[in-house]
């Protein structure tokens, strides 16, 4: 954005992210809560998998071994999904309050040279059309 505030300083542009959907939303809010207690019960040593009359699975057994590394896996395991649920990737851009690309419509990202070459043509265009347009005196 830099690049083109240097190339176009007289104009405004903005770009806005969009939330997920509201399904991804409760889908990491429910795993940020999971993982808290997946930790405390790794933490404490408290066997989940007793209460429920099952045998522990290998990967739980490793855990209470290594409780600091189950920790640490489960945060960032658990954090990197959170983010993918909560990450559109999705944005508008606008030229003065005129929308000039949208990542939900298209479904891809511009380049550089589709970016300049867009905001080049709308420009145009506005010249073109003030000079169309009557003059008040």
């Amino acid at each position: 954005m830099q690049a083109l505030n240097q190339r176009y300083p007289d104009i405004r542009i903005e770009a806005e992210n969009y939330l997920p959907m509201p399904l991804y939303r409760h889908i990491a809010t429910f795993l940020s809560t999971f993982k808290l207690v997946v930790i405390g019960l790794i933490i404490i040593g408290k066997d989940p998998f007793a209460l429920l009359g099952m045998q522990a699975p290998g990967v739980w057994t490793w855990g209470q071994e290594n409780k600091i590394y189950a920790c640490m896996m489960v945060f960032f395991f658990s954090n990197m999904i959170e983010n993918q649920m909560m990450s559109t990737g999705a944005f508008e851009i606008t030229l003065n309050d005129v929308p000039v690309w949208s990542k939900l419509e298209s479904g891809q990202l511009p380049s550089m040279q589709q970016l300049v070459q867009i905001l080049e043509n709308e420009m145009k265009m506005n010249v073109h059309m003030d000079t169309l347009s009557p003059h008040r005196s």
